[in-house]
């Protein structure tokens, strides 16, 4: 494809994107691109990385286009994230929007006399915080509660890319024998820091088509959401529930800490999602689980009340840790979602619970950094359940690492990796990964206290 053919396809991917606002613009684009299945591997790379520029910027890009009487369309979204963000001069924008075969139609008189009146630089010192920071003003408090005098940092950090991680299924795979594999298909992997088992790659590369992923060696995870997995302290033998399972990435990395011993289930409210997760299930040679579709008036979770040794609720969440991966989340989320899902979350934490045994363990995980969603929720919870304790960080590090033989655990991680010395909390420009959030909590023993 010419420069300008990619620029006409990212302006149609916006089209598309505008037109579901309430779908996932990964899920979009993914659709979007099977329906050009001419479009090659780099040229798609292109394509999705202008479009995703222009969502990434696009508070900071709606700003600058109202300044000037302009309208946010996905021509002049797209026309002024060149001028802005990569800093092409305006006859390089002009020239692309050339109409020639396979271009965009050449800009119209007004759409001109937008783009003359921008002024560049992207940031200006005259922004609105939350737009200078590029955090929706909805979310601004708490990711100042959570970061602080860190705020500026943080807010750079998940306005740029994510990185690429693989775990790799130790059910079929050491991690070296994985390295090896991917090696010799051009792929350079690296051992992550923290997850013993994970893997990080240079760059993006096509991991769905490698040998790796096809025969189950590896599976797609962030390394922070391998650490929630670990913290479950998930051994063989063992009774576990992945209550709010979704696509099953962690119920994957239970199982396999499991050793494909004990029983699993892996719970969801949605049948599509179940569906794929049993799929995933089957290519990485899980035996040990089962899937069960939660229902309104469901008796499941009350006939096993207090069986299970583990039970995780990786709970709804506002997704505030995965922007640099979902940039379209701090667009399609607001403040009555938020208050929404910390209603929703204290629903299901409580209703987890009840499935936890005595001397067995709730998890409690988010991919939000916003502390209403994390440790409001925990210590509210624990307010109204005595019969659970807090194990702390440190302990619950050297009990996930004890649980993987021939992996010995870094040192303790203190407040490095924590929010005081209670709970999870991993951000990018601390950790390099998405943004979690996860408390271990113990249900005490009969006549302890």
């Amino acid at each position: 494809m010419t420069p300008a053919a990619r620029i006409a396809a990212a302006v149609a991917l916006l089209e598309q994107l505008e037109a579901q606002p309430r779908r996932p613009a990964d899920a979009v684009s993914n659709e979007f691109f099977r329906a050009r299945r001419y479009i090659g591997g780099g040229d798609r790379r292109a394509v999705a990385e202008r479009a995703w520029g222009v969502v990434r910027e696009r508070l900071r890009l709606d700003w600058h286009l109202e300044r000037v009487g302009g309208q946010p369309t996905p021509r002049l979204l797209v026309a002024t994230h060149m001028l802005m963000a990569t800093e092409e001069s305006l006859q390089s924008v002009l020239a692309t929007f050339n109409g020639e075969r396979h271009a965009e139609a050449p800009l119209e008189p007004a759409e001109r006399r937008i783009l003359s009146a921008l002024r560049p630089p992207l940031l200006r010192p005259e922004m609105p915080e939350d737009i200078r920071l590029n955090i929706p003003g909805w979310a601004l408090p708490g990711f100042r509660e959570r970061f602080g005098a860190e705020l500026p940092e943080a807010a750079k950090a998940m306005t740029g890319a994510a990185p690429l991680d693989l775990r790799v299924n130790l059910l079929k795979a050491t991690r070296e024998a994985a390295i090896a594999t991917l090696a010799a298909e051009g792929i350079a992997a690296q051992p992550t820091a923290l997850s013993p088992w994970g893997l990080r790659l240079a760059e993006r590369q096509p991991i769905l088509a490698t040998r790796a992923f096809r025969e189950g060696m590896v599976e797609i995870q962030d390394e922070g959401s391998q650490l929630i997995a670990l913290l479950a302290d998930a051994r063989p033998g063992m009774r576990v529930a992945d209550y709010c399972a979704g696509a099953a990435g962690k119920t994957l990395a239970m199982a396999a800490a499991m050793g494909n011993r004990g029983r699993i289930v892996a719970c969801d409210v949605s049948v599509p999602r179940l569906s794929g997760a049993t799929q995933r299930l089957r290519r990485a040679g899980v035996d040990n689980a089962e899937t069960h579709l939660l229902v309104p008036g469901d008796r499941w979770a009350k006939r096993r009340a207090g069986q299970f040794d583990r039970v995780l609720v990786d709970a709804p969440c506002t997704g505030t840790g995965t922007w640099r991966r979902n940039p379209d989340a701090r667009l399609r989320t607001g403040a009555g979602d938020l208050a929404e899902l910390q209603v929703k979350q204290g629903e299901i934490l409580r209703r987890a619970a009840s499935l936890v045994r005595p001397g067995g363990k709730l998890v409690y995980a988010t991919c939000s950094v916003l502390p209403g969603e994390d440790e409001v929720q925990v210590r509210e919870f624990l307010s109204n359940h005595p019969e659970f304790r807090t194990v702390t960080l440190a302990e619950a590090w050297a009990q996930g690492f004890a649980g993987w033989e021939g992996e010995a655990a870094p040192a303790s991680p203190g407040d490095s990796l924590g929010a005081g010395e209670d709970f999870l909390a991993l951000a990018p420009h601390r950790q390099e990964t998405d943004g979690f959030f996860c408390a271990v909590l113990e249900r005490r023993e009969a006549g302890t206290s």
